[in-house]
């Protein structure tokens, strides 16, 4: 079969076998899709450094038929979160949003607004944005987009916030104050929320909660 191509942000890999990888990606025009990179822990491998967590590239890759796993020939990195991950606190909030892609997203369903979604975190926080407006606007419209938004039993201040965060642009909210407690409060409304859809405990939460 030929080779497609598809603009993909890389979510997560697996060891596999001596010198193999199992990839994880999600792909503007055909979802969430996996598939093994031969050779991809090997000095020269073909694939470089774009299967770093979030970079984004062209994925070049094979189906066969009656194979769950695709064949990866290679990718052209289109843009590395390197600088981003260089701070703790960024580097997390960019493992929280794999992560929520990973669990959230079913294979092979394309969702051009989610694909939007992590473009436009990943821009707002490379232009110096506060960590925590992007980990919540992600957090807000990942469960939005998934159909899984659940009732919110928060403060009338966060339940603000919440509204405000829907209704703008990521670029276009504007720094207002809030408490300790409304933070907490709609924070983890929304990851409780999310870890029932998932069935399971986002791994990264802990270390976000601590920061």
């Amino acid at each position: 079969m030929p080779a497609r191509v598809s603009d993909s942000f890389v979510l997560r890999t697996y060891p596999f076998r001596e010198a193999d990888l199992i990839v994880s990606f999600f792909t503007r025009d055909r979802g969430k899709l996996r598939g093994v990179a031969r050779r991809a822990r090997k000095p020269k491998s073909p694939f470089g450094s774009g299967l770093e967590r979030l970079s984004r590239v062209n994925m070049t890759y094979y189906e066969r038929e009656n194979r769950e796993l695709l064949n990866l020939s290679g990718c052209e990195l289109i843009e590395s979160q390197f600088a981003l991950q260089s701070d703790y606190a960024r580097g997390l909030a960019l493992d929280y949003f794999a992560e929520v892609a990973e669990q959230l997203l079913p294979p092979h369903e394309p969702n051009e607004k989610f694909f939007r979604l992590i473009n436009s975190a990943l821009d707002y926080l490379r232009g110096g944005g506060e960590t925590w407006t992007a980990v919540l606007y992600v957090s807000l419209w990942a469960v939005r987009l998934a159909g899984v938004f659940p009732e919110m039993r928060a403060s009338r201040e966060a339940a603000e916030i919440a509204e405000e965060m829907f209704a703008k642009p990521l670029k276009a909210l504007e720094p207002r104050p809030w408490t300790k407690s409304t933070a907490s409060d709609l924070r983890r409304n929304l990851i409780r929320a999310m870890e029932q859809h998932a069935e399971r405990k986002f791994m990264t939460v802990p270390l976000l909660e601590a920061l």
